[in-house]
């Protein structure tokens, strides 16, 4: 019987509910939001949809399907919290820059960065999924490079230099991280009449595939398609 899934988004400014490509539901998050706020606003929102299983992409670090540090731009309590006992349904729990490449990939060792209110990062290879948090490193002046990349970076340096800013940023990381291509996706990347050399556009329906990948089996086994790392 094929599943039902529904894709959450976690995003810093909003919270975006997929059923489809196109069916798209979302309601607002922001630096207050806790889980059972999430919850509550979650089934409020998709009232009318039918669906049996459940992704979620967070904007935090997440190990063994469980949040395992609290995000920088919601609430507080998420460490740990069982998403699966409070929807009732099996959930599977990613970084939410990882369930975005996961819909992006076509291939090959693809690099992802999501370009929004801090810097998404995962790195895909042989049906492997490694999510990563570059956003958190050194760079200018004691910062990290997310304060550069992201949406402070863009207000703190304009268009014109943000823009060269991340091409340069984009180019070495490609090269640090051996990436055949890199996917540049998040709410920033539209700015972009024309990316870098081997940088590709992602899209952010692409998030619904990612969450449907995550309950792919192979065939004649249950064994997952994909292996979280």
């Amino acid at each position: 019987m094929k599943r039902k899934v529904l894709v959450v988004d976690v995003g810093g400014t909003h919270v975006k509910l997929l059923r489809s490509h196109r069916d798209e539901r979302e309601f607002a998050s922001g630096a207050r939001l806790k889980p059972k706020q999430l919850i509550v606003k979650l089934k409020e929102t998709v009232r009318g949809w039918k669906f049996d299983h459940a992704s979620i992409g967070f904007p935090a670090p997440v190990r063994g399907g469980r949040i395992a540090k609290e995000p920088k731009h919601l609430g507080k309590g998420w460490v740990g919290f069982n998403f699966t006992k409070a929807l009732g349904i099996p959930v599977r729990v990613v970084n939410d820059a990882a369930l975005q490449a996961l819909g992006s990939y076509h291939g090959g060792r693809m690099l992802f960065l999501g370009l929004g209110t801090g810097l998404g990062s995962a790195l895909l290879w042989d049906k492997k999924l490694l999510p990563l948090e570059l956003g958190d490193l050194p760079y200018r002046e004691k910062h990290i490079i997310e304060n550069y990349l992201g949406i402070s970076g863009l207000a703190l340096l304009g268009e014109k230099k943000w823009k060269r800013e991340v091409t340069y940023a984009v180019t070495q990381l490609r090269k640090s991280f051996i990436a055949d291509y890199v996917v540049l996706g998040g709410g920033l990347v539209h700015r972009f009449g024309r990316l870098p050399e081997g940088t590709e556009r992602g899209q952010n329906e692409n998030a619904f595939l990612g969450g449907v990948r995550l309950w792919e089996t192979k065939k004649r086994s249950r064994e997952l398609n994909w292996l979280v790392l």
